[in-house]
C-alpha cells in the first residue's frame, strides 16, 4: 500500500517507536502529550486507516481531521496507523489489539473492512471504545457504528448533473462494487431520472471484490473517467477514494465537470489545479464522526450501537465552494428542493440501484 510518509516526514521517527512490528502497518502521527495520562482519558485517540490511506484527499483525509480536531482541542494525544499492501483480517486484528493494548480509547477502524477486526479486538478490551465507519453489521456493548445515508447525498449529485449536464449523458465511477458504493450509485442514479428521465446514466467499476484496488489507483480512476468522456458523458461523479483523482484529472484535462466525494473536494490542495472542474462534491461528515466520538469518550459517557449521519442532520449534503456552481440558480433551486423533499419525507431514495 503506497505510504503517505511525505506528509508526515516530521513525525516518522517518532512515530516509528509508537507501535510494534506486529501491527503490520506502518504508523504517521505518536501520541506526544502526557496531559491526556495525566487526565484518566487514556493516551488518547487511535485511527486505523482505510485502503489508500491519508493523502486521498476524500474519505480518509476527513477522518484525519476529526481526528487533529479532538486532539488539538481536548488536549489528548493520538496515533494514526497505515494499512499494508494485500493486509489480512488477521493483520488488522493485530493493528487494533496493539492500539487499544497501549491504552488508546477511542480505537476507530475508518472503513467497513475493518469490521471483522473491530468485532474481535472489541471482545478483547471491553473498556475501551471502538469506532467502525460506514458499517453496522458488526454490533457491539463497546462499538459505535458511524454511518452515513451516501444515498441521500448521492441524489443531490444526481439532480445537480441531471441539470449541468448539456450531452445528457453522466457518469459514475465506483471504486469497488460492495453494497456501500452501490448506495452512491442508487442515490446518483435516481436523482439523475426523477430530474430528467432523459439523461443517460454510464456506470463503470473500477475493481471487483475481493480485489480492493479500485480504492487506491488513480491510473484505473483516470482509464474509467476516459473511456466514459470517450463516450460523451460530461459530468462525472466518483466514489473512489484515491483512485477519484484519476478521475478528477482525466476531467479536468476535457474541461467537463466532475463531482467529488466524501470532503468538498474543490478545497482540497492537492487537487488546486482541477479545482475549476469539480462542480460540486457529496460530502459525508466523516470529521464529525470521529470527532464526537472521541468527544463522547472524554466526557465519559462513550457513544455505542448505530450512530446515523444523515441528509436532516447535515451528515451528508452537498457543497457550494465553487463560484461558479454557486451562481447557478436554476441547480441550487432544484438541489434545495430535493433536499427539503428527503428530509420531510417525499422523496424516498433507493438504498440498491
Amino acid at each position: 500500500m503506497r505510504r503517505v510518509s511525505k506528509l508526515v516526514a516530521a513525525v516518522g521517527t517518532a512515530a516509528a517507536l509508537a507501535l510494534s512490528a506486529t501491527a503490520c502497518g506502518s504508523t504517521s502521527t505518536e501520541s506526544s502529550s502526557s496531559s491526556s495520562e495525566s487526565s484518566g482519558k487514556g493516551k488518547g485517540i487511535a485511527l486505523a486507516y482505510d485502503v489508500g490511506g491519508r493523502g486521498d484527499q476524500s474519505f480518509n483525509d476527513a477522518a484525519y481531521a476529526g481526528f487533529e480536531k479532538a486532539r488539538k482541542d481536548f488536549g489528548i494525544g493520538g496515533e494514526d496507523v497505515e494499512p499494508s499492501d494485500g493486509e489480512s483480517d488477521a493483520d488488522k486484528v493485530q493493528r487494533l489489539t496493539d492500539l487499544a493494548r497501549q491504552g488508546y480509547n477511542p480505537v476507530i477502524g475508518v472503513g467497513f473492512a475493518y469490521a471483522p477486526a473491530i468485532k474481535e479486538a472489541a471482545e478483547k478490551f471491553p473498556k475501551t471504545t471502538f469506532g467502525l465507519i460506514d458499517d453496522e453489521t458488526v454490533k457491539g456493548d463497546n462499538i459505535a457504528n458511524l454511518v452515513f445515508s451516501e444515498e441521500q447525498g448521492s441524489y443531490l449529485a444526481g439532480v445537480a448533473a441531471a441539470k449541468a449536464t448539456k450531452s445528457k449523458v453522466v457518469g459514475f465511477v465506483g471504486g469497488v462494487e460492495v453494497p456501500l458504493i452501490k448506495k452512491f450509485e442508487a442515490g446518483f442514479v435516481q436523482g439523475v431520472k426523477d430530474t430528467d428521465p432523459s439523461v443517460e446514466v454510464k456506470t463503470q467499476y473500477l475493481t471487483q471484490p475481493p480485489d480492493m484496488g479500485g480504492f487506491s489507483k488513480p491510473d484505473l480512476g483516470k482509464e474509467a473517467a476516459r473511456g466514459q468522456l470517450d463516450a460523451d458523458a460530461d459530468v462525472l461523479y466518483h466514489a473512489a477514494g484515491l483512485a477519484g483523482q484519476g478521475v478528477i484529472e482525466a476531467v479536468a484535462a476535457k474541461d467537463k465537470w466532475v463531482i467529488g466525494v466524501d470532503s468538498d473536494q474543490y478545497k482540497q490542495k492537492t487537487l488546486d489545479k482541477y479545482k475549476d472542474s469539480i462542480l460540486t462534491s457529496m460530502t459525508k461528515d466523516v470529521s464529525g464522526a470521529v470527532y464526537n466520538l472521541v468527544k463522547s469518550v472524554h466526557e465519559g459517557e462513550p457513544k455505542t450501537g448505530v450512530v446515523r449521519f444523515d441528509l436532516k442532520s447535515d451528515g451528508v449534503g452537498l457543497s457550494d465552494s465553487n463560484p461558479a456552481f454557486a451562481k447557478m440558480t436554476e441547480i441550487q433551486d432544484a438541489v434545495k428542493k430535493a433536499r427539503e423533499g428527503i428530509v420531510n419525507g417525499d422523496i424516498k431514495v433507493d438504498t440498491t440501484p
